[in-house]
């Protein structure tokens, strides 16, 4: 089959899935475990699709930061999506289940960039002068494949496994943190269920948004002002059930919430 024929069918799987919200075979089933780039144009194309309908993006999100995370899924390395701006939920809101696919929560540092990122030569002070602030914040992934039985190629061409994001509403200037020894909290229903720090995502959160500005300038898809960079789990991600509710906690950027509610 020609990576051409592969990418089509891929994409309708993925699209199948999304449209009738029934989880579908692993992608890897027709491209493999390894061709990460050929993951990536299945990854592009259902973006050109959903840009074409109207979807308006609005960042990135960098997923598979964590080590706790990457031993989940069984995976070692990290990858990128797409954020519109219909996955944004208000902090404190309740998402409709049957707007889930296999949802799980994971606490991140948000950045907010006020200038574009340009030139894949880049360091960590390019990153630092680039960030308007930070803000605490909840991903929520969803998995299009059935079971979460997932490969590398198979989370990346389901745009890595993208649904829903939420933010919290204390915008910090980098200078007020710690972004290296902040701590992490998640809670369900009241009850912790996953802490870290930040060095738990690669080191640092602006170790992941350094890695992602690369990447995104060397293919010609460069960050740009006003993009919101989801920077990667800061511990485990958990599991969500319809009713549960979601709060994390990050030192020095407050909290968020989010519940899981009734089909709309």
């Amino acid at each position: 089959m020609s990576k051409e024929h592969q990418i089509q069918e891929a994409v309708q799987r993925i699209q199948k899935a999304i449209q009738t919200n029934q989880t579908c075979a692993p992608i890897r089933d027709i491209i493999g475990i390894d061709p990460i780039g050929l993951a990536y144009q299945i990854q592009e194309e259902i973006t050109r699709q959903r840009v074409e309908k109207g979807g308006r993006i609005v960042g990135r999100k960098i997923g598979l930061t964590s080590f706790a995370v990457q031993k989940q899924l069984g995976v070692d390395q990290p990858d990128y999506g797409t954020l519109f701006h219909d996955m944004e939920v208000l902090t404190g809101a309740t998402i409709p289940w049957d707007q889930l696919m296999q949802p799980k929560a994971e606490a991140e540092i948000a950045f907010v960039l006020k200038e574009d990122i340009n030139t894949d030569q880049l360091g960590i002070v390019d990153i630092i002068h680039a960030i308007d602030y930070a803000l605490v914040s909840i991903e929520v992934v969803g998995s299009r494949i059935h079971n979460w039985d997932v490969k590398i190629t198979d989370t990346i061409a389901d745009n890595a496994s993208a649904s829903h994001f939420v933010l919290g509403h204390r915008p910090m200037k980098l200078f007020k943190l710690d972004l290296i020894e902040c701590e992490m909290r998640m809670y369900k229903n009241n009850e912790l269920v996953s802490q870290g720090r930040g060095k738990d995502c690669m080191g640092s959160p602006l170790n992941a948004t350094l890695w992602l500005a690369r990447q995104m300038a060397q293919l010609n898809q460069p960050l740009s002002k006003g993009d919101i960079i989801l920077s990667g789990a800061l511990g485990p991600m958990c599991n969500v059930e319809q009713g549960d509710t979601i709060r994390t906690e990050i030192g020095g950027l407050g909290m968020t919430e989010v519940t899981f509610g009734a089909s709309s």
